[in-house]
């Protein structure tokens, strides 16, 4: 979606609103299965079945054994609707060939519609069953929602994403918003302006690079209001949005922020609530896209015809804001590219949420169980990263050095891997 916007940018072509309206059909569509994934394989095994079950037991099939077999079956039969509707759209549920500069190579019948709102309905009610068992689960247990609000995992930071006209959150276009730790506007800019506000911090132990807010300046792996650090994802959007822009994820919305306490929320593990609101966001979006009388126009389209040269594309991928920016020559070939992808807009806070949870669950004396080490990947697990996407090296390896230090910084050991 990303690259589509940046080519559309690149010919200076505006598709036309039947191609824009497919593209964010499509891309609700993949919010369901991939959000849908994540809290049901990576997420939920950790609050269903406890930190400190055996790993073994933590997992998707610990999960279907805990809450039945019919619950897992539905959380399959959704995501392969969800991937199905992403078929019918596009041709394929990733990796599509669909987007062209200037729209998309094909539109849908009525029978295709048809077939797409049928399982669009029940995603939406797979989205609000999700949303219940949380509340059954977490939040009506004291335990999980201490361990929600509990300081070790708190990380106080800016936060960036998409928003529409009126502030609500929006997955496939608009503006970017960032807000500060207070969740006041300090930036608002088009996508096309993102280097005036964004810089990228490199360190010499990472092919990941460390994005932060220009106008604050980069002060190190730090929380706090005189901090340049920023997050995206799910956490981020609802804190930089004033509302979703359909009424059952409104709903949601406001309970979210009611339960825990007002904006902003810096619980690195309400991701997972502010993903499930997500969810039903998407899958009800899904079904308005449907329905809209001109989805199945046939003209979704416009042939290019100026000089193609510069151009940037920005969605909020499921794991943050997606920027992609090319420069070509005059015939279209590329010249230079460059990406911030969701996991790299994380990558402070990650390390900073990690170490958080590693020093405040960890005291002299803390006997380090498998289950508290578990606690420590939650911070980890909760951003969704995806490190293949935001590692950017050439070698065609991946080579690794791991530094062992004593108390003082004196070097114990050195791994070196290729």
């Amino acid at each position: 979606m990303a690259s589509g916007k940046a080519v559309d940018a690149v010919y200076k072509t505006d598709p036309p609103r039947v191609a824009k309206k497919l593209r964010e059909l499509f891309y609700s569509a993949h919010y369901v299965h991939s959000h849908t994934l994540h809290f049901y394989a990576l997420a939920a095994p950790d609050f269903v079945l406890g930190p400190d079950a055996k790993p073994a037991e933590r997992n998707i099939l610990g999960l279907i054994s805990k809450v039945g077999l019919e619950i897992g079956k539905e959380v399959i039969k959704n995501r392969a609707y969800s991937q199905d509707i992403q078929r019918t759209i596009a041709g394929r549920a990733t990796h599509l060939v669909w987007s062209l500069p200037g729209g998309v190579s094909k539109g849908i019948t009525e029978e295709e519609r048809k077939k797409i709102l049928e399982m669009a309905k029940v995603n939406l009610e797979f989205a609000k069953f999700g949303l219940k068992l949380f509340d059954d689960v977490v939040l009506k247990n004291q335990a999980y929602v201490d361990l929600i609000l509990s300081d070790a995992y708190q990380t106080v930071t800016n936060y960036m994403g998409l928003v529409d006209r009126n502030n609500k959150v929006n997955f496939y276009d608009g503006m970017v918003r960032v807000v500060d730790t207070e969740a006041k506007e300090i930036a608002k800019f088009k996508p096309a302006d993102y280097l005036q506000h964004i810089k990228e911090h490199v360190e010499p132990w990472s092919y990941l690079k460390f994005p932060f807010l220009k106008k604050i300046g980069w002060k190190g792996f730090v929380e706090g209001p005189k901090s340049g650090v920023y997050r995206a994802a799910p956490l981020a959007r609802l804190n930089v949005a004033d509302g979703m822009a359909t009424p059952l994820a409104q709903e949601a919305y406001e309970k979210y922020f009611d339960t825990l306490g007002g904006k902003p929320v810096h619980s690195t593990l309400a991701m997972h609530w502010a993903r499930l609101v997500e969810l039903l966001y998407a899958a009800e979006r899904q079904l308005e896209l449907v329905q809209d009388i001109e989805i199945t126009d046939p003209k979704v389209r416009i042939i290019p015809n100026k000089i193609p040269d510069e151009g940037v594309g920005v969605v909020e991928a499921p794991r943050g804001t997606l920027y992609h920016h090319y420069k070509t020559d005059e015939k279209g070939m590329v010249t230079k590219v460059n990406l911030i992808v969701g996991t790299t807009n994380n990558n402070a806070p990650i390390c900073m949420s990690i170490r958080k949870a590693a020093q405040g669950l960890i005291k002299a004396g803390t006997i380090v169980t498998e289950g508290l080490l578990n606690r420590i990947e939650m911070a980890f697990r909760a951003y969704d990263p995806c490190l293949s996407c935001a590692t950017h090296s050439l070698p065609g390896q991946m080579p690794l050095q791991v530094v062992i230090k004593g108390p003082q910084g004196e070097i114990l050991r050195t791994i070196t891997r290729g």
